[in-house]
């Protein structure tokens, strides 16, 4: 196995009225290719400020960040969306799906990037809703989902592009425990097929037993 992403001493600081914060200091992670790791904190601690950053969504205040052994902090802003379509898939706490759009629809967003056909695009995402167990729900809009199968539209949506990466922020933290599982469950399945490196955040413990490995932050800090 190789490293698919290292993080070398990475800060990252905010300035708001003339105070300067910072949220991360000094981070050093590395992700091996294929591997399901648990990344755990309080609010506050800098998790999502660490997951944005390696979604490519923020850039850290200095540092280094390798992913597939190129250092993207050296990459053109207007390259940067390029990469994170192609490589990273996001699933949310909140799944962000868009209502007025069927759940085939809400997938094939991330292909309106890509020079595909309508035909192809809609192939696909019919693909990875069946890989999810909801191909049956692909023309009902979010409001007549439950929790459960609208979290699953937006793992879907993480999926259809084909990426290295999966980033889950929190993708229990809004469905019950019986539910949550089940999307755990399925995050297991997807990594033993080979396939997705799988980083979940979560300040759930139980879900956190549940991966390879599992980091700890504290103000801004791996503990």
């Amino acid at each position: 196995m190789s490293f698919l992403i290292e993080l070398n001493n990475i800060v990252k600081t905010y300035e708001s009225g003339g105070l300067t914060q910072t949220v991360l200091k000094g981070m050093s992670l590395s992700v091996m290719t294929g591997e399901l790791l648990a990344i755990m904190g309080a609010s506050g601690s800098g998790k999502s400020t660490l997951m944005n950053i390696m979604g490519l969504l923020d850039r850290p205040t200095s540092g280094d960040y390798f992913l597939n052994a190129r250092n993207v902090l050296t990459i053109p802003n207007q390259d940067i969306a390029a990469i994170r379509n192609q490589m990273i898939g996001f699933v949310f706490q909140s799944f962000f799906l868009l209502p007025r759009l069927s759940a085939m629809q809400n997938v094939m967003l991330p292909l309106t990037y890509r020079d595909l056909s309508e035909g192809e695009m809609q192939k696909r995402a019919h693909q990875v809703l069946q890989q999810v167990g909801i191909d049956h729900l692909a023309h009902r809009k979010p409001r007549e989902l439950s929790g459960g199968q609208q979290q699953r539209v937006a793992i879907a949506r993480a999926l259809v592009g084909n990426p290295s990466i999966i980033l889950a922020d929190e993708p229990t933290g809004a469905l019950d425990s019986k539910i949550g599982q089940e999307i755990m469950d399925l995050f297991k399945h997807l990594n033993e097929m080979g396939k997705n490196t799988i980083i979940v955040i979560t300040h759930d413990g139980d879900i956190a037993s549940q991966c390879h490995r599992t980091i700890h932050v504290q103000d801004g800090m791996i503990v």
